[in-house]
């Protein structure tokens, strides 16, 4: 449910903050559910209608993460309602953040990502090539999922050794090739060409499809990624495309690598979200220790 005022905030958003379609969508959604769910509504709500509505979330089973999204959501909409001089008060500056919990990410071993793109391959043809392409590529740089499949022929046609990406908010960074990968993407760029029919105008995309945005999808390369973790022997649960991405920055801070590379690597604007890896790392670091040392067993 929108208001007058609810699409004026998201206008804001979009112009004065420059949000992206996703975010403004986001918004939107979670303004909309705070409208219906607080007793008379966003402008008339008082602090008591928004705590019931807000502790409802929990009954609901919504994650502590998207509670925190809603949160922030109507107590940015009633910073904008004070500015504007639509209300005198801020009914929302109570609602406590909820508890999130350390939840790492899953993370693949270097033995399963050979296992990974091992069964990858075995696929027929050149749905075999594209999906060692893509697993190569992920694992290799780190990439976004959208980065990923909204990738450029032109990008990678001259093999480089660095591709630049745009990432969230529109700003850019560089994002490593190893050799595997950029031997992967030329063998499936060989494989691309001659399945394309004669006459039929080439597609932008590095793997193009039937989609409506003319490149795979997130929900397909999940899809493949699932056939392949079958014939990996690896439970599909935990392999994804991000899960690939996990990988990446865990490895390489497992291998030495600083941690400000790693984020810089990533896109990340906030180091804070990087340093959950190294808890990762540590984890793994302690279960060496207490399997190999030989004052740590209890034999």
């Amino acid at each position: 449910m929108s208001t007058p005022q609810i699409e004026a905030f998201l206008e804001m958003m979009a112009v004065e903050r420059d949000a992206s379609p996703h975010t403004l969508s986001a918004y939107g959604r979670d303004l909309a559910d705070a409208e219906a769910g607080v007793e008379g509504g966003l402008m008339k709500g008082d602090e008591a209608g928004l705590e019931a509505w807000y502790a409802g979330l929990a009954r609901l089973g919504l994650s502590p993460a998207t509670q925190a999204r809603r949160r922030s959501a109507v107590r940015q909409f009633y910073r904008f309602a004070l500015g504007e001089g639509w209300r005198a008060d801020d009914p929302s500056r109570r609602l406590d953040a909820p508890k999130q919990g350390r939840s790492l990410p899953r993370v693949l071993s270097g033995d399963e990502i050979e296992r990974l793109l091992a069964a990858a391959a075995a696929h027929d043809g050149a749905a075999g090539l594209r999906l060692v392409a893509l697993v190569e590529l992920a694992y290799a740089s780190g990439l976004r999922v959208s980065e990923l499949l909204g990738l450029r022929l032109e990008a990678v046609r001259r093999d480089p050794a660095w591709l630049i990406v745009r990432g969230k908010g529109g700003k850019e960074r560089l994002a490593p090739l190893n050799t595997p990968a950029r031997e992967a993407v030329k063998t499936w760029l060989i494989a691309r060409d001659a399945a394309r029919p004669e006459k039929v105008p080439d597609s932008p995309w590095l793997f193009p499809s039937s989609s409506a945005k003319g490149h795979l999808t997130p929900r397909r390369f999940a899809q493949l990624l699932d056939q392949a973790a079958v014939g990996a022997g690896i439970d599909p649960a935990r392999v994804s495309p991000h899960v690939l991405r996990h990988a990446f920055a865990t490895h390489l801070l497992d291998g030495g690598a600083d941690l400000r590379v790693v984020q810089t690597l990533l896109g990340h604007a906030d180091i804070a979200t990087t340093q959950i890896y190294t808890h990762v790392a540590t984890d793994r670091l302690a279960q060496i220790v207490l399997s190999k040392h030989p004052l740590a067993r209890d034999d």
